[in-house]
């Protein structure tokens, strides 16, 4: 079992930087691959970033690309979502997830076992 609690979210103006953490329970985490979606009220949740087990491997977003970087430090049992340069269509709710197989670097939802409650990010214009 793994319990993710997501933090950092708020309100920027556009152009600004964020950074979201996620911290974990659980002796294993460091054997998960971790990723973060986001989801806007009536959309489907996307896919932003994945990190493998070690932090070695990683993928993104083409939207994302550039601006936000994924990092894990598995000492302290915590994920992280720098994001930077922020646009208004950067703006969702903001979920952490936990995929039991370390190496991989999933981009679908139901391919993750764990999921945070979320944190909202606001992007102002």
């Amino acid at each position: 079992q793994v319990q993710l609690v997501e933090s950092g979210g708020g309100l920027v103006q556009a152009g600004g930087s964020l950074r979201l953490s996620c911290a974990a329970s659980g002796r294993t985490f460091g054997s998960y691959a971790m990723g973060w979606f986001r989801q806007d009220p009536g959309k489907e949740r996307e896919f932003v970033a994945a990190i493998s087990w070690s932090g070695g491997s990683t993928n993104y977003a083409d939207s994302v690309k550039g601006r936000f970087t994924i990092s894990r430090d598995n000492a302290k049992n915590t994920v992280y979502l720098q994001m930077n340069s922020l646009k208004p269509e950067d703006a969702a709710v903001y979920y952490c997830a936990a995929h039991s197989v370390g190496w991989a670097l999933p981009t679908q939802t139901y391919e993750y076992d764990y999921w945070g409650q979320g944190t909202q990010v606001t992007v102002s214009s």
